[in-house]
């Protein structure tokens, strides 16, 4: 088995918030999401930000306020889509865009990568397209994501690990090849 080399991290409702939009001047981060961080980093584990943005585009913040918070918790990087889901950007999640460029300028497998979030419609489906790991935390929209929203994406793109939350999921990555 290959080992994990990189976990991808939603931001809303995953490492905190309530899955809606706040200003990185006033997010705050679950309990133990650094210490979900810190976890991968000990095991050599690289750490990304992934996460959609549209609020960029609105001008309600910039993508600097978000890449200085993700440097700040330890990400080794952030990918951010800032555009309107309307846009018909290429890099908005569930499209893998993002995640392909991570792989090229990290040199990654994603098969050998795990995709963390709230949102099955999203973060789930983008990990599904490159064969990455599916971890979905119930924290944020995921608890919603799986009762009620469901059929919009499960079918595709089933999670491989449904956790309470971030450190739940951080936890079953590292005991599981």
């Amino acid at each position: 088995m290959q080992t994990l080399q990189a976990v991808f991290v939603d931001r809303d409702g995953t490492i905190g918030g309530t899955g809606h939009f706040i200003h990185p001047r006033d997010f705050e981060l679950f309990p133990s999401s650094l210490e979900a961080l810190n976890l991968l980093k000990e095991h050599g584990i690289k750490i990304f930000a992934l996460t959609n943005q549209h609020n960029i585009a609105k001008g309600l913040a910039t993508e600097i306020d978000f890449t200085q918070q993700f440097e700040s918790y330890g990400f080794d990087a952030s990918y951010i889509c800032p555009h309107e889901p309307e846009e018909g950007c290429n890099c908005h999640k569930p499209l893998p865009r993002l995640l392909l460029r991570a792989a090229n300028e990290h040199g990654l497998d994603l098969t050998c990568c795990a995709v963390i979030g709230d949102v099955g419609s999203t973060d789930m489906l983008a990990a599904a397209a490159v064969g990455a790991k599916r971890v979905l935390v119930e924290t944020g929209w995921g608890k919603q994501s799986l009762e009620t929203y469901r059929h919009k994406w499960y079918d595709q793109a089933s999670p491989d690990f449904v956790a309470t939350d971030l450190l739940d999921a951080v936890r079953w990555l590292i005991k599981k090849p």
